[in-house]
Order: C-alpha cells, then sequence, then structure tokens
C-alpha cells in the first residue's frame, strides 16, 4: 500500500514534466511562428528529433564504444540505415539547389574530429547524444554542455590558427563524380561497411534493431534503433527543405558560448571570426533568430517530453569528482574539435555524408581513432565501459 502511494505521485509528477514540455514546444513554436514559419517548424523538428533521440536512447558515443568494447554493432547497423535514407531523400532536394552540408578535407578536420571522437568519450555524449540527455534530465550531462559551449567559443577564437593548414579544399562527391555515380558509390561503401562488420561480429550477441514493440511504446519507450535511424534521416530531410541547409547542432553552442561572454563584456570586434560575414550576423540576430539554436532548443524540450512520458525523469547532483572532471574536459574537447573540423557527428558526419561531401567520411575516420583512445581513457575517471540506455 505505501509503495502504490508513493508511486502515484511520481508518475502524476512525470505526467506535468510531459506536459509542460509539450505545451513549451506548442506555445514556443506559435511564438516564433508569428515572427519567422521556418522558426516555428524547425522548434517542432527539433522536438520530434529529442523524442526520437531520447525514446531510442539513439547515440553515437555508446555505439561506437559497444563496438569496440563488446563488439556489439548494432549501434552503427542503425546509423548505416540512416545515411544510406538521409542520402536517397538529400539527393532530389540537393539537385534543385538546396545547399548541403560540403566543408574543406584538410589537416584540421582530421585533428578536429580525432579530438571529438575523444573528447565524446570522457563527456559521455556527441553534439545529439549531449543535448537528449541534458534534456532527459542528467546533470553530468548539463556540465559537458556548458563546458561544450565553452570549447567551442575558445575554438573559434582560435579559428585563425588553422586557417592557412594543409587543405584540398571542399569536395562534393556528387559534383566530382555525377549524381547517379556518387550514390551508387556511397551506398557501396555503406554495404562494405555492413558486411565487414557482420563477419567481424559473427558469434557475438547483437542488440536487436527492431525487438518486440507495439505503439503502446510510441509515447512511452523504448523504440527500436531502426524506427528511431529511419526518423532521423527523415527529419533531416524535412530541415534542409525548411531550413535551407541540413540538420546542425555545434554552431548553437559556439553561438551561445559567445552570447554569455558579451554578457561579461567580451567585445566581439576583438577577434577575426566574429568581426564580419556570417558569425557577426548570428551574434546580431540573436539566439533565437538562429536556425540551429532553436532547433537545439527543440531537442531539449522533446527529451525532456520523452523523459517524462517515460517516467524517466529524475534529476541528481550527486556526481562523481572523477566523473564531474571528465564532464568538463570532454566538453571543451568536443567544442574545440567540432569547431576545427566543422561541425560534430550531426554537422560534419551525418549531414556531411548525406550531402556527398568527402569531409563526412573523413571526418567519421579520424573520430573512430580518437574515439579509441577515448575509450580507454574512460576508466581513470571511474566511468564504465558497459552500455547506459539514457546517459551515464
Amino acid at each position: 500500500m505505501t509503495t502504490a502511494v508513493a508511486i502515484g505521485p511520481r508518475i502524476e509528477r512525470q505526467a506535468w514534466v510531459a506536459l509542460v514540455a509539450a505545451a513549451a514546444l506548442l506555445g514556443g513554436a506559435l511564438f516564433l511562428g508569428s515572427a519567422s514559419w521556418r522558426h516555428g517548424v524547425l522548434l517542432l523538428i527539433g522536438g520530434a528529433l529529442g523524442l526520437s533521440l531520447y525514446h531510442a536512447a539513439f547515440g553515437f558515443t555508446s555505439a561506437y564504444r559497444n563496438a569496440i568494447v563488446h563488439r556489439d554493432v548494432a549501434g552503427v547497423n542503425a546509423q548505416l540505415v540512416m545515411l544510406a535514407l538521409a542520402m536517397l531523400l538529400f539527393a532530389p532536394i540537393l539537385v534543385d539547389g538546396a545547399g548541403g552540408a560540403v566543408a574543406p578535407v584538410g589537416i584540421r578536420v582530421m585533428v578536429g574530429s580525432f579530438l571529438f571522437g575523444l573528447g565524446m568519450q570522457l563527456g559521455g555524449g556527441c553534439g545529439s547524444g549531449t543535448l537528449y540527455t541534458a534534456g532527459g534530465g542528467s546533470a553530468r550531462m548539463v556540465v559537458t554542455l556548458a563546458a561544450f559551449c565553452v570549447g567551442a567559443f575558445l575554438g573559434s577564437l582560435d579559428a585563425g590558427r588553422w586557417a592557412g593548414g594543409w587543405s584540398l579544399g571542399s569536395i562534393s562527391l556528387a559534383r566530382e563524380l555525377g549524381w547517379l555515380p556518387a550514390i551508387a558509390l556511397q551506398l557501396a561503401v555503406l554495404a562494405a561497411v555492413w558486411l565487414a562488420l557482420r563477419r567481424w561480429t559473427r558469434g557475438c550477441p547483437q542488440t536487436p534493431l527492431w525487438g518486440r514493440w507495439s505503439l503502446r511504446d510510441l509515447l512511452r519507450g523504448p523504440w527500436p534503433l531502426l524506427l528511431s535511424a529511419v526518423l532521423l534521416a527523415i527529419l533531416n530531410a524535412l530541415t534542409l527543405v525548411v531550413a535551407g541547409h541540413p540538420w546542425t547542432i555545434t554552431w548553437a553552442f559556439t553561438l551561445w558560448g559567445a552570447e554569455v561572454a558579451t554578457a561579461f563584456g567580451w567585445d566581439p570586434a576583438t577577434s577575426p571570426f566574429w568581426s564580419g560575414g556570417f558569425p557577426q550576423a548570428a551574434l546580431a540576430r540573436g539566439v533565437f533568430g538562429d536556425h540551429t539554436s532553436i532547433m537545439n532548443v527543440g531537442i531539449l524540450l522533446g527529451a525532456l517530453a520523452g523523459a517524462g512520458m517515460a517516467h524517466r525523469f529524475a534529476p541528481t547532483l550527486r556526481i562523481p569528482a572523477r566523473s564531474l572532471l571528465a564532464a568538463v574536459l570532454g566538453g571543451l574537447i568536443m567544442g574545440y574539435g567540432a569547431r576545427m573540423a566543422f561541425g560534430c557527428n550531426i554537422g560534419a558526419f551525418f549531414s556531411g555524408i548525406a550531402s556527398f561531401s568527402l569531409h563526412g567520411w573523413v571526418w567519421i575516420v579520424f573520430a573512430l581513432m580518437g574515439t579509441w583512445v577515448g575509450v580507454w581513457l574512460r576508466p581513470l575517471f571511474g566511468l564504465s565501459n558497459e552500455e547506459q540506455r539514457h546517459g551515464e
């Protein structure tokens, strides 16, 4: 009887969490939509992304760690499906002239993505993972997120250091090879990776891509990895249509860091990066005039709604000292690395490959190298290498 009495109020509180998050999403969409319909729609897309990420615990950090430590590649395979579908959805949109995520290939991408891979293992989440776990109530990931913003801002101040490094320039496989050959090549690479992983993991237990699931789980979760992979690809393509560019995350962290620094008296005119062009214009528009910032807020709210619906919103401030240190270091390293590498696992890897940019493929190769180092550094900070569905 006592247990039932205790559980009842807790479930009621969780329902209020979900209701408040959903109301904030809808109210925010109406408010932003009064100034620009695109902003209102992008907030809702962000909310759908946050819910999809949270309910499937769709992470890049844990997916790579599980592959390295346990040879469980379900998370990686889900990413392969997501990339293939996103590429097929992006192609006709990009042919019509929409802007893709194509960035230069050079030493800064290699170093930056290596740092990002290392940092996400210490921080406990990638760009998207940090957002959805912070939104889901993880106090540790809020620390990682704050440090991420600081690292990204510091990277912007240091951008000139890497501007003159070796680079091949921006290379679009679709532009170099033609659309059909580029599609065939990337699908062939993804298929080859799938087959290689299947051979490498033969005999090892694998998390199912589509486990037992019903419509009853639509609100409370958990969702199958494959469902989330398909939804993320569709929502990224929808972002491309609405915003005119694919899904990105870490630019907003850079902007948030600059906004806070400005509030404390920093002068943007002292930085070449912030003194002109897009960065200066973005700083002038503010957070709620920036597409990426709006979507990131949506992801936070979507994940919060998901945590409430799943009855999992239970934040705690008890963070071990070594774990806290890893969160700060990981966030700083990720932020700086993402600024160097023209994005994170979303803007550079996911959206980059979907846009047929060679830098997306280079990014993942060096990020996996950094990930391997980060995985074996984790125990020094008291972090487990076992799988955890909703953050650490």
